[in-house]
């Protein structure tokens, strides 16, 4: 879902449904009870005048209900262009520079235009509806005043009425229609919490997240990885990892390469409980991965991903995603470690410098580094690096690299890269290819086989030969 779709549900249907029962729900009550008492008066002093008035009802029940499921599905496409139209918006502010790089500014005004146009008609479109629909409810308001006069003048010159009836009733059924045509008005806000509604239980009742039923609640985990023929797909027809089997020993370091699209991030994401593995079985300390209570499980990790990602706010709350057990003195002894310390005390406000939305202040060399900060101040019982020096100049890279060795030393670490020359020290590599393991063990070992894992190696050290 993108994630502009995603904030118009959560803040724009959720907004329409607090106008529901702001605006709506209390005045609605209010009117049926009005209702409701008018008719009972009005059958007490006449049920014949009273039966005249409420012929027209069923006409007016069947107008609402044909109206009700044309409004609503008018409703539903607002609902759905202003939540493409935000999509639109969220996506396009974001990647600014590249629409301006590529002098894509005429062509994305022009989809902006027909977005926006599309928004516009689905509004008219509801408009138009509700427009119908209140003077439906008039009409029908001045035939039940035009029977109840006919009917009830007859009967007064008949002598089967008082004239003061009649006249009570023309009051009784004014009021009668006054909280009726505020139901009218009212039906339009109804319709549009409905849409709402819909749409917000639509996102809460997903499935596609791993339940949380677990309850081992580890102190500290040893770090021991076991993966026994796990199979795993995104999509329950194209497997990513196929048959999957290893063994991590506490304080192992296993780095994992392989190609673009080979499942080295699936493994990662299965790890950490992203998404939960189609057959085969995890173990993490001899227990089972799904019996570890999520959140306690997690505190154990700390990962740094390709996409570094950090919040409009200062380093330090970067560094520790506001966790008052970690100590000021404790983020400065992980910088000092990394080799990260002097460059942010030359930031304006050092550690209260504000990185910016997403880190944009920052070069990607710097967000690199305090996303390492992130996990090693965490202190974690296995520690996951996801190609954490693929995108970082050589001077950080090796200022990490010093770090690194420093970090595994008695902690259970993987660590996924592109580029071989950082993982030869690993106790053991995993060579994936499609989702299947193709090779695994030391660097050494690996290229006195002279498979697969050689071949990668000898092809990425004479790119690096010719870009030298």
């Amino acid at each position: 879902t993108p994630i502009g779709r995603a904030t118009t549900r959560t803040v724009n249907a959720i907004e329409t449904i607090n106008d529901i029962f702001s605006q709506g729900i209390t005045a609605i009550i209010a009117d049926v009870l009005t209702i409701l008492t008018v008719m009972a008066v009005m059958f007490y002093t006449d049920w014949q005048l009273t039966l005249v008035c409420l012929s027209v009802f069923p006409i007016l029940i069947y107008v609402t209900y044909i109206f009700k499921e044309r409004i609503k599905d008018a409703f539903h496409n607002v609902r759905a262009q202003v939540s493409r139209l935000n999509a639109f918006l969220q996506e396009h502010i974001s990647g600014m520079k590249i629409v301006q790089i590529f002098n894509a500014e005429d062509k994305e005004m022009n989809k902006f235009q027909k977005i926006n146009d599309d928004y516009k008609q689905a509004n008219i479109r509801a408009i138009w509806y509700f427009s119908i629909f209140f003077p439906v409810v008039e009409v029908l308001s001045a035939s039940a005043m035009g029977l109840v006069v006919w009917y009830g003048a007859n009967n007064v010159i008949q002598y089967q009425t008082t004239l003061g009836v009649l006249i009570a009733f023309i009051m009784y059924l004014q009021m009668l229609f006054r909280p009726l045509r505020a139901l009218a008005d009212k039906f339009n806000i109804l319709q549009m919490g409905l849409v709402a509604s819909e749409r917000v239980f639509n996102l809460l009742d997903r499935d596609d997240y791993i339940p949380n039923h677990g309850t081992v609640k580890p102190s500290r985990l040893r770090g021991r990885i076991d993966f026994n023929q796990v199979w795993f797909a995104y999509n329950s027809d194209q497997y990513v990892l196929k048959d999957i089997s290893f063994t991590i020993q506490p304080g192992e370091t296993l780095a994992i390469v392989g190609a673009t699209g080979s499942g080295k991030t699936s493994i990662i994401n299965i790890l950490n409980r992203f998404y939960p593995i189609n057959s085969g079985n995890i173990k993490v300390d001899d227990i089972e991965l799904s019996d570890y209570e999520i959140k306690a499980y997690r505190s154990q990790l700390a990962i740094v991903l390709q996409d570094v990602f950090l919040f409009s706010g200062s380093v330090m709350d970067n560094i520790t995603l506001y966790n008052d057990n970690i100590s000021r003195e404790e983020v400065i002894k992980a910088t000092k470690m990394i080799g990260a310390h002097d460059f942010i005390m030359k930031l304006p406000g050092q550690y209260e410098y504000n990185v910016g939305e997403r880190g944009s202040t920052l070069s990607l060399g710097q967000r690199q580094l305090i996303s390492f900060i992130r996990a090693l101040v965490y202190n974690p019982s296995i520690l996951i690096l996801d190609e954490a020096t693929s995108s970082i100049d050589t001077e950080s890279e090796m200022m990490i690299q010093q770090a690194i060795e420093k970090l595994v030393q008695d902690r259970t670490s993987i660590v996924i890269a592109h580029r071989l020359s950082t993982i030869q020290n690993a106790d053991k590599i995993l060579v994936l290819d499609h989702g299947q393991i193709m090779e695994m063990g030391s660097h050494d070992e690996l290229l006195k086989k002279g498979g697969y894992y050689k071949e990668l190696y000898e092809q990425q050290f004479k790119k690096e030969e010719q870009v030298g």
